[in-house]
């Protein structure tokens, strides 16, 4: 009896296969790209996807990280490790540097995400970028589901919704003037579990804020802040420790994290499997400003 062979491929081989083809193509048509990593799941899956794409040869571009300065100490060991076991240029645009410098000013709430844009814009005019890898996915918030995967920025690093260019068959318009760049998003089709199923076949290392683990925090507009250096108690606030785990990093003063038991990736995706939250509208501070306050930051050339 003869056998049939299967040549159907799984979920994840297709969403692999896409990411890997947009790194190659950037490669092939940019001159100067880059890739923003800050040591979170995202960007360890686009790092993990970058050593794919290339291999045997080495990873032919930078990474960057836009560094507050407030930053989980986890994070930024895992960040520096990882580089190191992987041979990759690391450079760090500095928002302590800048703020040193006057180039920003910090605001009274301490958040630091907002300035953090001029500080990239910086970098990327400092090092002549002209595309820029970012682990932005359409499933975390409004503003990203509109982002195409080539995602044209004017001379000045701004993004126009309205100004973006069609991308049918999956074919990339990369034609930029001098001045202009592209941020591109190699993990635009996947969802927060595709990560997570991703992360635990390829058996990836993440910083260990991501499963549950006890932590001293404080409850503020219903989310819970790690207590640390950068965010001490307000008044009428009362310190307790919680079981919690990060389903994003980001800066300490408004990333917070979630109660959860999921202290091993097959406990963290059951988990995720039956959440109806975005991870950055259950834990970022920063975009409960207002409705648009992503799609604002964006704009001005945001991630």
């Amino acid at each position: 009896m003869s056998q049939t062979t299967d040549y159907r491929i799984s979920h994840l081989d297709a969403l692999e296969a896409e990411s890997i083809f947009i790194f190659r193509e950037v490669v092939a048509e940019f001159e100067r790209p880059c890739l923003l990593f800050s040591g979170g799941k995202d960007s360890i899956v686009m790092l993990r996807l970058a050593e794919k794409a290339f291999w045997p040869a080495r990873i032919p571009f930078p990474v960057l990280h836009v560094d507050t300065g407030h930053n989980f100490d986890e994070v930024l060991q895992f960040r520096d490790r990882r580089v190191a076991e992987l041979g990759v240029q690391l450079l760090v645009a500095s928002v302590q540097e800048a703020i040193d410098q006057g180039l920003v000013v910090e605001p009274p709430n301490k958040m630091r995400n907002r300035i953090q844009t001029p500080v990239l814009l910086n970098a990327v005019e400092k090092y002549r970028f002209d595309a820029l890898f970012g682990g932005a996915r359409r499933d975390e918030e409004k503003a990203r589901a509109k982002e195409r995967v080539f995602s044209f920025r004017d001379e000045f690093g701004q993004w126009d919704p309205k100004n973006q260019r069609p991308e049918l068959w999956a074919l990339y318009n990369a034609r930029v003037h001098p001045g202009e760049s592209i941020r591109v998003f190699p993990l635009s089709n996947w969802t927060e579990l595709d990560v997570w199923h991703y992360i635990a076949r390829e058996n990836l290392e993440l910083p260990s804020i991501y499963f549950a683990h006890e932590r001293e925090v404080v409850e503020r507009d219903g989310m819970l802040y790690a207590v640390n250096q950068y965010v001490q108690p307000r008044p009428g606030e009362t310190p307790r420790v919680e079981r919690v785990r990060y389903r994003t990093v980001g800066d300490a003063t408004c990333t917070a994290a979630i109660r959860s038991d999921a202290d091993t990736i097959e406990k963290v995706i059951a988990e995720v499997a039956t959440t109806r939250v975005t991870e950055r509208g259950a834990t970022r501070g920063d975009d409960r400003v207002s409705e648009s306050s992503m799609e604002d930051r964006k704009r001005e050339g945001y991630f």
